[in-house]
């Protein structure tokens, strides 16, 4: 057997020896991966309900303006709700009236942030609500930009009346369910890429345990083609015992 057969070839430059079963901590980036076919399934489920708040929408507005007279309400459940047709050159609840291209640039910045955010969607939940935010804030964003008076300055057309205190379309109840879930999803602490608050503690614990509990590192054992079966030389070798 010559020298060279001593060598360990799974020596470490730290000096530690492998543990034997001993698995190493996920990092950041890998717990936070998804599989891409998952993240194309949410992405889609995102783009098919943006898409459908959006025609929904438009569509009700289209039939709200030809079919109701401005001002005029048309009670449906007594005065709890009921249809009334209103242009609105402001927000919700008539708030910043007047200042209707501030909104329309405001609508225009969320929705590059919606759509910047889904790139890393990794939770159904997630993706349902910004679906929804999303094509709640373009049904109101095509509004602006495309009614009367004119680009940046359009009215909103509301006609969905609650009690007589709010008007609002079906733009807005999207908005407002994707509210109610960010805020429940961030309360569970979920977050957009699926993970969790905690998870990764967790992990390391778990991990932390199972390194413990394997007992003391065992030297490690010398490979197969250095292993001495007795007299004669290895395979390869030029017969130097």
């Amino acid at each position: 057997m010559t020298d060279d057969d001593t060598a360990l070839p799974d020596e470490r430059p730290d000096g530690a020896a492998p543990t034997a079963g001993a698995t190493a901590a996920p990092t950041p980036a890998a717990a936070a991966a998804v599989d891409p076919a998952r993240r194309r399934r949410l992405l889609r489920v995102f783009g098919a309900l943006t898409a459908g708040v959006l025609l929904v929408d438009q569509l009700t507005k289209v039939w709200a303006v030809a079919a109701l007279r401005p001002g005029e309400r048309t009670p449906l459940l007594g005065d709890v709700f009921g249809l009334q047709l209103v242009r609105n050159d402001g927000a919700a609840l008539s708030i910043a009236s007047g200042m209707t291209w501030v909104l329309t640039l405001v609508a225009a910045a969320v929705v590059v942030v919606i759509v910047r955010v889904s790139r890393r969607l990794g939770s159904p939940g997630w993706a349902v609500a910004l679906g929804l935010l999303l094509g709640g804030a373009l049904g109101n964003l095509v509004d602006r930009m495309v009614r009367e008076p004119g680009p940046l300055h359009g009215h909103v057309i509301d006609f969905l009346a609650y009690w007589r205190l709010f008007i609002g379309n079906v733009a807005d109840i999207a908005i407002v369910v994707a509210a109610v879930l960010v805020v429940w999803l961030t309360a569970r602490g979920v977050h957009v890429d699926g993970t969790r608050d905690g998870a990764s503690d967790a992990a390391e614990d778990g991990t932390g345990a199972g390194d413990a509990g394997d007992g003391p590192a065992e030297p490690a054992g010398r490979p197969a083609a250095a292993v001495d079966d007795g007299p004669g030389t290895a395979p390869g070798r030029d017969g130097a015992a």
